[in-house]
This record gives structure tokens, sequence and C-alpha cells, in this order.
């Protein structure tokens, strides 16, 4: 992996160049609360996918996840920051417009920074992401405590213990991920997304009871599509086939 310095931070990412001959923007990729580049779009296959649909591909691993550097204060983990991690990013390896596909947590993060950088954004795909972008949080109340406690035998609440049973499969710093639980907890309004004119694909599991309905932020980007994504939940929704199908076609321009 190579590294860059963002708001004095040290961050990880991969830049991946297409596999055929070079189409569309570049893609810019945000993983989710908990997660790192690697498992969110390496390992389902997102690279691949999109390296061989002819773009280059940037995946970063978010402050206080996988190989980028590890911060325990919550103000360290504002949404304003992480965007401003992905801006820099782009700015560091010269990239004058991209499109960015964001799941959950990544998902909030894409949507601060298509609204304060539409001019560097194409198309945005928010995965994982419905009502809760503006009734509450891609991070469910009650997961600061799962990161903290000193056991996951201590835990009952089944959200509670996904979450942590995750963290701990992804040898995740806890602490950081507590301190990001406390701080990542941004709220859009109405207005802030009805004023984000870039195309927008929402795409949400059936069965996830994570991300809250699609349907009504789906009425308030002005220009939204929307994706069901078939009998998956909020974890197993990120690799799916259908979601790879509709983001392509979307990126390209469908709809």
């Amino acid at each position: 992996m190579k590294h860059f310095i963002s708001q004095d931070v040290r961050l990880a990412y991969i830049d991946e160049p297409p596999a055929s001959a070079a189409h569309g923007n570049p893609v810019l990729l945000i993983h989710g609360f908990g997660s790192t580049h690697a498992i969110n779009w390496v390992l389902t296959q997102w690279v691949k996918t999109l390296t061989q649909a002819g773009r280059r591909v940037i995946a970063f691993d978010n402050r206080g996840h996988g190989r980028s550097e590890k911060l325990y204060d919550p103000e360290d983990y504002a949404i304003p920051l992480m965007a401003g991690d992905a801006f820099n990013l782009l700015e560091h390896l010269g990239i004058e417009r991209a499109d960015v596909i964001g799941y959950s947590l990544g998902a909030r993060i894409a949507t601060f920074l298509a609204e304060t950088h539409p001019q560097r954004l194409g198309r945005v795909v928010l995965g994982g992401t419905g009502e809760n972008l503006i009734e509450g949080s891609s991070i469910p109340y009650g997961v600061t405590d799962a990161m903290e406690v000193a056991s996951i035998e201590m835990l009952t609440d089944p959200v509670q213990k996904m979450f942590r049973q995750f963290a701990e499969a992804t040898k995740s710093d806890l602490r950081a991920l507590a301190a990001c639980s406390r701080g990542a907890r941004y709220k859009f309004s109405d207005s802030e997304l009805a004023g984000i004119n870039l195309p927008v694909l929402i795409a949400v599991g059936t069965k996830d009871d994570i991300a809250g309905d699609p349907k009504r932020i789906g009425t308030l980007f002005p220009h939204a599509h929307m994706l069901d994504i078939p009998d998956r939940d909020h974890n197993r929704a990120v690799g799916d086939s259908v979601f790879k199908r509709g983001a392509l076609a979307f990126l390209d321009g469908a709809g």
C-alpha cells in the first residue's frame, strides 16, 4: 500500500490502473465503519470489477481503520474531517474529477464530499444508507459500548454483537472505533440533500435494518436513482452482484 498525509494524519491507500482501455472517470471508494479498503472493496471483487470495466480505482483506509493512523479523540472523526481526507487524496493524486462509491459510513462521507466539492465529482453511489442519512447515523447507537466492553460475551443486543464480532474479525483497534462511533454522527438536513445536484444512486439491501428506508432520501436528491439489492442485509449487500451491475450501469450513464 501507499501512504499520504492528510490533515496531519497518515492514511493508507491503493491506486489501481484500469485493466483494459481507460473508460470514464476514476472511481474513489470509501468503506464503512469498522471495515477497510480490502474488506469492503478488494475481497468483494469491487476493485477487480471496476478495473476490468476500464476504470482507475482509488480506495483508502479511513482514519482509525485498517493500515491508516489510529486516533482516539472523537473530534478527530467528524464527518467534515473524514470527507476532507477523501478530497485530499484526490488532490494528492492530481485527480480533477472522480466518481465516488461509499458504503454505510462511507456513503455519509461521500454525501458530505458531494455537498462541499460538487465540482470534483461526477456520479455518486450511496450504498447501505437510507433514511439514517437524515434521521440517525450509519453507526447505530450502542456500538460505542460494544467496542468498549471487556468481552463480547457481555453483550446481548444482536446489533452490538454483530459490530463487535466484525471488529474483532478484522483485528481492528477497538478504542479507535469507539472514538469514531462517537465522532462520526453528522446528520444531513433535507435542504442539504436537496442542494446536491449530482446524479446519485441509492442502493440498499431489502433486508437491511440498519440503513433505514431509502425512499425518503430518494425524494430529496434532485437526481436520485434507486436500486434494491434483493434479500441482502447490511453486511451482505456490499458485495452483491446486483449492486455491482447496477452501479456499473449507473456510472456509465444509465438512468
